[in-house]
């Protein structure tokens, strides 16, 4: 079988009842400091906070070479009604050979559950297995997270695997908990 090929320009804006998810640019390095420097926000993000606009603003400039490249593909998450930009949501990991990605999400707390990640997250899902063609869609959390799980769950995700203290976060072993859903599965449910 033959590995996945992408081409992300034009960008790919994908838009729901409430939300646009648009590409990063610039002017979102406050934005993007303002969840990724909160430790709140971060908790289960195994990555240092961000100590100043310019590392957001380094981020911006990975993420989008990433999508220049092709190889990854992140969003920036707007509210409609303010053009806001509130989170972040991607398939920072793309195993082209084996049509799998991994999804990451995550929003400023003043936003948290309002039910706008599932929302997010249900139409990237939807573009990764539709436009993308990806066979299967994983996601790795803390177990401890549990607001990330019921997401995975309301997506039709299952649980593949569960790993002990396999993973150090701010020098402590965590555990990880590997969700996933297959296009298969994603199809049959839309039926339902």
């Amino acid at each position: 079988m033959e590995a996945l090929s992408f081409n992300f320009n034009p960008f790919p804006v994908l838009e729901t009842e409430r939300l646009v998810l648009r590409q990063y640019t610039a002017q979102d390095a406050e934005a993007l400091f303002s969840f990724r420097s909160n430790p709140q926000a971060m908790r289960f993000v195994p990555r240092p906070l961000q100590q100043s606009v310019d590392d957001a603003m380094a981020m911006i400039d990975l993420i989008n070479n990433g999508i220049a490249a092709n190889d990854t593909i992140a969003w920036a998450i707007e509210l409609k009604s303010t053009s806001k930009v509130i989170g972040s949501l991607s398939f920072h990991v793309i195993q082209k050979e084996h049509h799998r990605a991994e999804l990451g999400y995550m929003i400023h707390p003043d936003y948290w559950g309002k039910g706008i990640v599932p929302e997010a997250a249900a139409a990237a899902v939807h573009y990764g297995f539709n436009h993308l063609r990806f066979h299967s869609i994983e996601a790795i959390i803390d177990p401890v997270n549990v607001a990330s799980a019921r997401v995975l769950d309301k997506l039709g995700f299952v649980r593949e695997a569960y790993f002990r203290e396999n993973f150090v976060q701010n020098g402590v072993f965590t555990d990880t908990a590997i969700y996933s859903l297959l296009r298969s599965d994603y199809l049959n449910n839309l039926k339902e």
